[in-house]
């Protein structure tokens, strides 16, 4: 016994034996007492009987089987303890290299730095450039941060901390995570919908990237001026042009010579004459102003959409963008074809060439002339804004958008990490890391705003834009008013793609992880190749409308419909569920089982609760309310026709209806009494818990010392397929444990 202890004291901690007297009730072979081992290790005694592998059981320690075991566990001592030290020297290895996989079947993240990155990279998308800036400027400046930081803290940090710890404790995707709290099952299809709708949204704006990236390899870019089949008489650029060569622009819409007008239409035009060929033009106004469109919107508009006048008019399929969105699932499929491990190598560069970029724009934004005139307008706070309500919400719903919560993602992500990897740190790292980036995008956008309103001789007002607009518009603008306008192009649209492939990277893995975790037989992990390949097929032929001549409706519709309605409720319900239905001190200990009590016994944790208990429920459910409340039917370029938003609202029933038909569904199919079937779905299942059965007799004994239950059983008989499995689960629930 004495050199037993001696071995367990030389073992490292999360392998430690307990060696452990079961006293049988009852067993077939009417044993009296029973000696066997508590592995904590790869290898499950659920999966595999009463012991799969000798492997780190100490040398000596005679190990007696029940029965049922195969001859070659009976090995030599001497070959026993050779084959340790290659376990032990490959554990090792695995541990100082961050590689190796705990969950040999589900694999994962090769480095905790590749979930880091994967999160970074979800989060970091499109928004932070092209809606961030444009809300802070039109909500109030510099005083805008204050509401945000606000969200953060409140709802953005706590939402995120939940959300990784809950996909990290069980290791599965959003359709099957509810076995936590099945009544709340319906959210997970709702949330896979929402996804789906996104990802099809999204896909379209990178393939808008990429034909921008694509067609910046010239040596003129094509918005620039107004002499290309594709421009209007309305074309902006003509009034300088006009101007340049001696005339101005009549009501006529004609560049006429000031020489060859009569008095009368200079009086009409506002332009004074002092003497015979000296002209002021001072108070001059182009009569069509209104009317006029910049050379890169009419680009924009009328060379890439091509975009119809109506939704009702469908049109062709314009072939440019057509490639595009071939090319950007190719890349896509590419990058996912061996799940989080291909993805995960290529974040490193898809998260990271970002910040180069930014830094690279930022420098030379700074540098032109006017870009002051842009950072000013950008950061002047305006302190009257503040008590405007419609600011908050526009506050939280960025930040929501933004750290991606609620959606399926960071719960997809965190899923694929080792049990006890740092989710306090992960949280802290990449919610401080998005906020940082998008006020960073935010004095790149406005220093070349400034720039551009300069050049222009207008207001920075007059030019900020957002969305589409901002991207695709007033940024090509600016960029082709410099000097090697195609460089700086090429780098600002191929920084475009990254933002936009990582998030799309982690929008098709969570749709894909939800259909392998919850219809293994149908998505077989070993078939996941063929998983992602059917599923980028299916986004694209489903984008198809989207690049018509009528796609930017559809996509605007998507947009508007897919996803507004369901987020903020989603994330309403996932708080209210996990912290009073599953219960916050059950869920708290399951944080503890990962990080330890050096993190959840300190007093800043008791942060995280609070938030979870009251105060993000309070304020989701106040901002909720206030939004239905002020909601407004989306347009884009006019009100949808009204089969268009019939079908909107079927998007936003298909993700709302599986809440409630789920709880109906349930309820129905139940046997006893109403509240019988009702304390049955607002109940662990017993496959509830940590995929792998060290960590769930781990996480047992946490919650046992802290006075809660795991909810799950810690040997259930769906943790394995194997046929042994149910029959040790059933002998376990005879068994008084006793431990020496």
């Amino acid at each position: 016994m004495l050199n037993l202890m001696k071995g367990l004291s030389r073992t490292p901690r999360h392998k430690k034996w307990g060696f452990t007297v079961a006293i049988l009730k009852s067993s077939p072979v009417r044993l009296k007492w029973l000696y066997y081992l508590n592995i904590v290790n790869t290898h499950s005694v659920c999966e595999t009987g009463w012991l799969d592998t000798p492997r780190d059981v100490p040398g000596n320690v005679e190990i007696h089987q029940t029965g049922g075991m195969d001859g070659q566990h009976q090995t030599d001592r001497d070959d026993f303890k050779a084959q340790k030290k290659v376990n032990d020297a490959t554990d090792l290895e695995e541990e100082e290299s961050g590689s190796g996989d705990e969950n040999k079947e589900r694999g994962n993240w090769s480095h905790p730095l590749d979930f880091v990155l994967s999160c970074l990279g979800l989060a970091v998308g499109l928004g932070n450039l092209w809606r961030f800036p444009f809300l802070c400027y039109r909500n109030g400046g510099g005083a805008f941060l204050i509401p945000y930081f606000l969200s953060l803290a409140f709802a953005g940090m706590p939402m995120f901390f939940m959300e990784i710890n809950f996909g990290q404790y069980c290791s599965l995707g959003m359709l099957t995570c509810w076995r936590a709290f099945p009544v709340l099952k319906g959210l997970s299809y709702g949330q896979f919908l929402v996804c789906f709708y996104l990802t099809l949204s999204y896909g379209v704006v990178i393939t808008y990237t990429f034909y921008y990236f694509f067609i910046s390899f010239t040596s003129s870019l094509p918005w620039v001026g107004c002499g290309q089949p594709w421009n209007t008489p309305m074309c902006s650029d003509i009034v300088m042009d006009c101007f340049q060569a001696g005339g101005v622009i009549t009501f006529d819409n004609e560049c006429v010579p000031l020489t060859n007008l009569t008095e009368f239409e200079l009086d009409d035009l506002n332009i004074t004459a002092s003497d015979p060929g000296n002209f002021s033009l001072a108070n001059y106004t182009d009569p069509w102003k209104a009317m006029r469109k910049s050379p890169s919107e009419e680009y924009w508009m009328r060379a890439v959409l091509q975009e119809s006048p109506s939704m009702n008019e469908t049109g062709t399929i314009v072939w440019q963008l057509l490639l595009c969105l071939i090319v950007s699932y190719v890349v896509i499929f590419l990058c996912l074809v061996k799940g989080i491990k291909s993805a995960g190598k290529v974040v490193y560069f898809t998260a990271t060439f970002p910040y180069v970029v930014l830094i690279i724009l930022l420098i030379r934004g700074l540098t032109l002339p006017g870009s002051d005139q842009g950072v000013y307008f950008f950061i002047t706070p305006r302190w009257e804004y503040l008590v405007k309500p419609k600011v908050w919400l526009d506050a939280v719903v960025q930040i929501f958008y933004s750290l991606s919560v609620s959606a399926g993602g960071l719960h997809t992500l965190a899923s694929y990490n080792k049990f006890h990897n740092n989710t306090y740190r992960d949280t802290m790292i990449v919610t401080i890391l998005n906020s940082a980036t998008s006020i960073l995008a935010g004095f790149v956008i406005f220093s070349m705003l400034g720039y551009m309103a300069h050049v222009q001789g207008k207001d920075v007002s007059e030019v900020a834009r957002q969305g589409f607009g901002l991207a695709f518009v007033a940024y090509p603008e600016a960029v082709a008013r410099m000097p090697a306008a195609p460089f700086w192009s090429v780098l600002f649209f191929f920084m475009l793609i990254t933002l936009g492939l990582d998030s799309q990277f982690v929008s098709l893995e969570r749709l894909i992880t939800g259909l392998v975790d919850e219809y293994p037989r149908f998505f077989p992990p070993h078939r996941r190749i063929f998983v992602t390949l059917g599923l980028c097929l299916v986004q694209v032929l489903c984008s198809l409308s989207c690049i018509t001549q009528a796609g930017p409706y559809w996509t605007s519709l998507l947009d508007n419909y897919g996803a507004n309605f369901a987020m903020l409720l989603f994330a309403f319900l996932i708080t209210g569920g996990l912290s009073w239905g599953y219960g916050i001190r059950r869920f708290i200990n399951d944080i503890r089982t990962m990080i330890g009590d050096r993190y959840v016994d300190t007093l800043y944790f008791k942060w995280w609760p609070l938030n979870w208990v009251v105060l993000t429920p309070l304020s989701m459910g106040v901002i909720l309310v206030f939004n239905w409340v002020s909601w407004t039917e989306p347009e884009y370029n006019g009100p949808y026709p009204p089969w268009a938003r019939a079908l909107g609202w079927m998007m936003v029933m298909t993700t709302l209806i599986g809440i409630p038909g789920h709880v109906v569904f349930e309820l129905l199919r139940r046997k006893g009494s109403f509240i019988e079937r009702l304390r049955i779905i607002t109940s662990p299942l017993d496959s509830w818990g940590p995929a792998l059965i060290q960590h769930r007799e781990e996480a047992a004994e946490v919650h046992r010392r802290h006075g809660t239950t795991m909810g799950g059983e810690v040997c259930p008989a769906e943790v394995s397929s194997n046929p042994r499995t149910a029959k040790y689960a059933a002998l376990r629930k005879d068994e008084k444990e006793v431990t020496v």
